[in-house]
């Protein structure tokens, strides 16, 4: 996501915690309900930085969005486990089950989201009898993009997702700190704002836009083979918004960039909030432990092997 001395560092904000990832290493530091932060490091590099093939254009922005799935679900696992580990009496038992709960509920409004982005637009499509391929395309873009927008929109009203959309403000606001040389303390975070040009809410707006263009060149679906192609497509959707996404952010692609990034970063409106200072020092210690950055001995981080 950021970009400074030519090293990139992603974040992604998790159930009580948040997930930042640097060319050789992911950490995961999550608050436990004694107020400590569980710290995880994984050192690793991801297939783009391992295979040459998979760092092609228009390929290499598929292979990043299924592993940045893959390290999201580890990240929620790893998240409920710490809740449960903390269970020393009744009433944290009820609260280390909800924490596992919620991370179910999570992973099935993602699985949900998916049947609503992709099957959902085509009933409504169809249900308008446009034989036209292009129409019929066009139709099944915009439901997509309203789905989308309701979607973020109810799911905000959520008071655990609100807490993950503060982790989410957190995790930008460690990032700017980092990419203005400024030293990573919750001080010099507090005062950016939670808007990142280059976060994964735009990608997400770009891809939904793109699947529009790439769905129109399927025609209109006949057939569960033709709505299933439609499915397998998401790889390559993603992999040409990730390019675009990655243009955006190039000395050529100035006003590329302003154009994208503008309804991204209205939409950050509802995926992220303000955070409070425990979740940015939340947020700061997994930047500093992806980046190998020394913790400077904090007392309330407990490091898990």
């Amino acid at each position: 996501m950021a970009d400074n001395k030519k090293i990139n560092v992603g974040g992604q904000a998790v159930i009580e915690g948040v997930m930042m990832r640097s060319p050789d290493a992911v950490a995961i530091a999550v608050r436990r309900p004694d107020g400590k932060i569980a710290l995880k490091k994984h050192d690793y590099k991801g297939f783009t930085k391992r295979y040459k093939f998979f760092n092609l254009p228009f390929i290499r922005g598929g292979v990043i969005l299924i592993e940045s799935m893959v390290w999201g679900i580890k990240a929620l696992n790893f998240s409920s486990e710490i809740a449960m580990q903390e269970e020393n009496s009744k009433k944290e038992k009820s609260k280390g089950s909800s924490s596992l709960m919620l991370a179910f509920t999570v992973l099935f409004a993602f699985a949900a989201g998916i049947g609503l982005f992709f099957f959902v637009p085509l009933l409504i499509a169809e249900a308008t009898g446009v034989q036209s391929g292009v129409a019929f395309n066009l139709i099944d873009g915009a439901a997509r993009l309203l789905i989308f927008l309701a979607y973020l929109g109810l799911i905000s009203l959520w008071k655990e997702i609100k807490r993950i959309f503060e982790y989410h403000g957190a995790e930008h606001k460690s990032i700017f700190a980092y990419e203005n040389a400024l030293p990573l303390t919750v001080e010099s975070a507090k005062p950016f704002k939670t808007f990142h040009p280059r976060c994964g809410t735009s990608f997400l707006l770009i891809v939904v836009i793109v699947s529009v263009v790439v769905f129109t060149f399927f025609g209109r679906p006949h057939t569960i083979a033709d709505r299933l192609i439609r499915f397998l497509a998401i790889p390559v959707i993603g992999g040409i918004s990730y390019e675009i996404t990655r243009l955006s952010g190039s000395k050529y692609g100035k006003k590329l960039a302003g154009f994208l990034t503008a309804p991204g970063l209205w939409l950050q409106r509802i995926t992220t909030k303000e955070p409070d200072d425990s979740q940015l020092e939340t947020a700061i210690a997994a930047l500093k432990c992806s980046l190998n950055i020394e913790q400077d001995d904090n007392p309330d981080i407990v490091v898990v092997e």
